[in-house]
Formats: structure tokens, C-alpha cells, sequence
């Protein structure tokens, strides 16, 4: 994976990486880089044109449907309204050179500093520093000013510029920014600028046509067709919090912060990402959805900073495996593997070992999207939280709390003595070293035996064994009593410490 440059326009470097790639749609410029006129693979623009079908009395007839596409007239009026909103953002930064790059070679010559001295090397050895440029988008928001772009675009900037549809340039101010979300809020001093109204990002159809409006490659108000590919992608590395649209939709670099609108034209996206491997479009970019943006705007511009939701769990997701052990219908929802003392679950009488199937009324896919449901949830908001536990589901009442700034300070480290071992399944287990492990119990795994049952299932060194078929281990006699009385067909659920959060895996015979 590369980026390119062409037309004196740099694309960006890669940032995190994923699959083949995932390449930050920025596209970075630097005042002592010449850029080589190389062939790019940007996708051409294609001229959509789509006829509205006639109502066909045979096919009537025959119950066959008939399909009303959008005309032209509405790709047109819903560009005109996107690219009127959609800005250009140029960034600028000084960045200093190394001591190594201002080293003259002349300066190390035994001769050169006999003849002119050590005075001469500071005299001349000047600091120099270059200026590095970004372009990238952003979407007016509120008619005051305010603008939304990514935080990749004018992170670590110095000055940031704004050029708008029809041609005036302002200077902007950063607001705030969540690099959780790769989202920030900066501000220019204008009033009566046209924006776009929001849309609904959680009533997309795969399928739905979409428009992506940016400047890829600093070519200012480009319009893009596509398609929504998929929603909801998620554990691809990229940001902290992520629940993506997929599109078709040509993005490229320089298209970061700029909006994806459905044909009504409403702002469901901002651009942020193309899985790529060259650094041009492939058909696939992402959006973060309207609905993760406004909560974070909000929040920055009133707050500052963003405030989110903290229910107090550490989870899992739910396998096919561990959906057996428990005894539960299907693998929507997430597992909680603990859950902390003074924390909204804790106070509400969530356990661990409870399966979260419904959040507020919603239904929890997985992990991720419980990850997000309670981050959007505002503090101090009472939500229904309902858990599969024992075979049946359960209604809680949870007040949800604030997101401390250090979630992993809450866990405290443990205590023990080192003594015995034992062998379950190619595990070998030992008493817990004093300071290691904050609970009366648990045994710690020090050794796992390659292709064993507990390795396949995911048992590592250093783990620490807390409960077998949800009996508590607290000393090495409660391992083995457990342990001589399972059968060597049975499968074993057993619950982990690892490092700051607990797990449940299945040992499989």
C-alpha cells in the first residue's frame, strides 16, 4: 500500500492499517516536496443518466413491479445544495528538522574545525524549518459558522483556512476534537451560511443511492454517486469508536470531512476513510453516521469536549460456544465478563456472566454496537437494560454515569501466594503472586500446552482462572475438587483475568 502524487497534489501517508489498507482521506502537501506527475488510479466521474420507467399494463397485469428511479433533475438540485455547504479546508503547520538533518558533514571534519573553530559551527548552523500542508473537507452545520471535519485534517495545525463555495476565504478556529471518533468542530466569523439539514443514519437501506461531496486531490466541489454498501462496519482499527457507512461512492484523498447525503438531500455522513490499495478509490470508503456526528458536535461546542455515556461493564462477544454454555437462544447481545463495583451496572445489580440483549428498548447486536449505544446515551439518563441470566431474561433500571477519563485505573491489582500445580486440559496452574490480583481468588495459568484444548480455546500464560462452569476458584484445592469431578467429554466454561478485564471462553474435549 502507497500513496501517490500527481498533478503536484501529495495524497496522504496511510494511517492505520487493515487488510489490504485503510488510508485517512486527507490529502497532505509540504512546501520542500516536489511531487513527480506519476499516473494516478483516482476513479473518473461518471455521468449517471437514469430514465423514469413508464407504467407497463402487461407487466401489470402480470404482478410484475415497476421501479420509479430519481431523474436527473434531482441529482441536480440535491449537488447544488450539498456543494453549497460543503467546504474546502486548507491546514498548515511548521515543523522542525532534526538536529542530524542541520548537521553539515563539515561540521564533523577534524580539518574544517581546525581551520575555522568550534565558534563558526554554531554561528552558521542555523535551525530551519519547513512548512507542512493538508487539504481536506468539511460540511457548514449551523448557519453561524460552525463546521464539521474530521480531527485527521487539521489535527497538530497552526493555521487552518477555509474556502467556501463561492470563492471567499476566511480563517478558522478549532473548536474541539474527538480523536475517538476522528471527528472535530472549527468555526469561522460568518453568519447566514447555507447548511444541510439532518438525516437519518439509522434508517439506511443498503442499497440506497448516495451523493459524496468533497475536494479529493484539492479539486474543489466534486459530487460523487454511489450506493450504501453496508452499515454498521466496525472492528477495523481505525478509530476507538466505530459503527461506519459503507459506500461505493467515489472517495478519495482530500474528500475527509466531507458529506454523504442521501436524494433527499439530508447529511447522513461524513467522509473519514477508503480501504485501498493504492491510495485511490477502490469502491469502498467509509462515513461516520449523522447521528454519531451531531452527538459529538454538540457536545464539543457546548461542552468542550465530549461527554459520554458509562455504564460500568467490561464485555465480550457472545460465541456460538458460549452461546450454549449459557443457554441462550441465539449470539445478539454482548457478554459481561465483570463488572465494576461502584459503576451504574454494579449499583443496578448486573453480574457477570449476564448477557445484555436489549439496551433502552433497542436490540444489541454485539459489542460494538452496545459500545456505542451507551456512549450516545447522555449521563444521568434512566434507561431499561435487559440481561439473559439463568435462562431467562431480566428487566434492570440503570442510571447511566459519565465516562471517566481513565477507565483502567478502576481495576486494581491482586494478592496471593505461590504454591502447587495442577494439570486440566494441558494447563498447568498455580497460586497468584502476591500484588498480582485485587480478589480472594482465581488460580494464575503458568504454563498452556500447544494444541491442547485449552490452547485451541484460547488460554494463555498469565491468565488467571477465576471460576470452572461458574464455581468460584479461589485456592488450588477448590481447582482440583472441580476439576476431578468433570468428565473428559464434557465441555468446560471456564471464566479468565486478563490483564485489566475478564473473559469467558469454552474448553472444548
Amino acid at each position: 500500500m502507497r500513496g501517490y502524487c500527481r498533478n503536484n497534489l501529495c495524497s496522504s501517508r496511510p494511517q492505520r492499517s487493515f487488510g489490504i489498507g485503510i488510508i485517512m482521506a486527507v490529502c497532505t502537501l509540504s512546501a520542500f516536496v516536489q511531487c513527480s506527475d506519476v499516473p494516478g488510479n483516482s476513479a473518473p466521474v461518471a455521468e449517471a443518466t437514469v430514465s423514469v420507467t413508464e407504467p407497463n399494463p402487461e407487466a401489470q397485469a402480470m404482478n410484475v413491479a415497476t421501479v420509479s428511479l430519481p431523474s436527473n433533475d434531482t441529482f441536480i438540485k440535491v449537488s447544488k445544495e450539498a456543494m453549497a455547504s460543503v467546504v474546502n479546508i486548507s491546514s498548515s503547520r511548521k515543523v522542525g528538522q532534526s538536529k542530524e538533518s542541520q548537521q553539515s558533514p563539515f561540521f564533523n571534519d577534524p580539518f574544517f574545525r581546525r581551520f575555522f573553530g568550534e565558534e563558526f559551527e554554531e554561528k552558521f548552523k542555523q535551525p530551519r524549518r519547513r512548512k507542512e500542508q493538508g487539504l481536506g473537507s468539511g460540511v457548514i452545520v449551523r448557519a453561524d459558522g460552525y463546521i464539521v471535519t474530521n480531527n485527521h485534517v487539521v489535527e497538530k495545525a497552526d493555521e487552518l483556512t477555509v474556502l467556501f463555495s463561492d470563492k471567499r476565504k476566511f480563517p478558522a478556529k478549532l473548536i474541539g476534537t474527538d480523536p475517538k471518533t476522528d471527528l472535530a468542530v472549527i468555526k469561522v466569523e460568518a453568519t447566514g451560511l447555507p447548511t444541510l439539514p439532518w438525516g437519518n443514519s439509522g434508517a439506511l437501506q443498503v442499497g440506497e443511492m448516495v451523493l459524496a461531496v468533497g475536494n479529493p486531490f484539492g479539486l474543489n466541489q466534486t459530487v460523487t454517486m454511489g450506493i450504501i454498501s453496508a452499515v454498521g462496519r466496525a472492528n477495523m482499527g481505525i478509530v476507538d469508536y466505530e459503527n461506519f457507512i459503507q459506500t461505493d461512492a467515489a472517495i478519495n484523498p482530500g474528500n475527509s470531512g466531507g458529506a454523504l447525503v442521501n436524494l433527499s438531500g439530508q447529511l447522513i455522513g461524513i467522509n473519514t476513510a477508503i480501504f485501498s490499495q493504492t491510495g485511490g478509490y477502490m469502491g469502498i470508503g467509509f462515513a461516520i453516521p449523522s447521528r454519531m456526528v451531531k452527538n459529538v458536535m454538540e457536545s464539543l461546542i457546548g461542552h468542550g469536549k465530549v461527554i459520554r455515556g458509562w455504564l460500568g461493564v467490561s464485555i465480550q462477544e457472545l460465541t456460538h460456544d458460549l452461546a450454549e454454555q449459557f443457554q441462550v437462544p441465539n449470539t445478539a447481545g454482548a457478554l459481561v465478563g465483570d463488572v465494576f463495583a461502584d459503576s451504574p451496572a454494579g449499583r443496578a445489580g448486573v453480574q457477570r456472566g449476564d448477557i445484555i440483549r436489549h439496551f433502552n428498548g433497542k436490540p444489541v447486536k454485539d459489542p460494538t454496537h452496545l459500545r456505542s449505544l451507551v456512549a450516545e446515551t447522555p449521563p444521568n439518563s434512566e434507561i431499561s437494560l435487559s440481561v439473559w441470566r439463568d435462562g431467562e431474561e431480566r428487566e434492570l433500571n440503570v442510571d447511566i454515569g459519565e465516562m471517566p477519563k481513565d477507565v483502567t485505573a478502576l481495576s486494581s491489582p491482586s494478592e496471593g501466594q505461590t504454591t502447587g500445580k495442577h494439570v486440566l486440559s494441558g494447563i498447568t496452574v498455580q497460586s497468584v503472586p502476591s500484588g498480582q490480583h485485587s480478589d480472594d481468588r482465581g488460580v494464575l495459568i503458568s504454563h498452556v500446552e500447544p494444541d491442547s484444548p485449552a490452547d485451541r480455546a484460547g488460554l494463555r500464560k498469565g491468565d488467571i482462572l477465576l471460576e470452572v462452569n461458574r464455581e468460584a476458584i479461589r485456592t488450588i484445592e477448590d481447582f482440583d475438587t472441580v476439576a476431578s469431578d468433570l468428565e473428559e467429554t464434557t465441555s468446560v466454561l471456564v471464566l479468565l483475568k486478563r490483564e485489566a478485564r475478564t473473559i469467558f471462553l469454552t474448553i472444548k474435549p
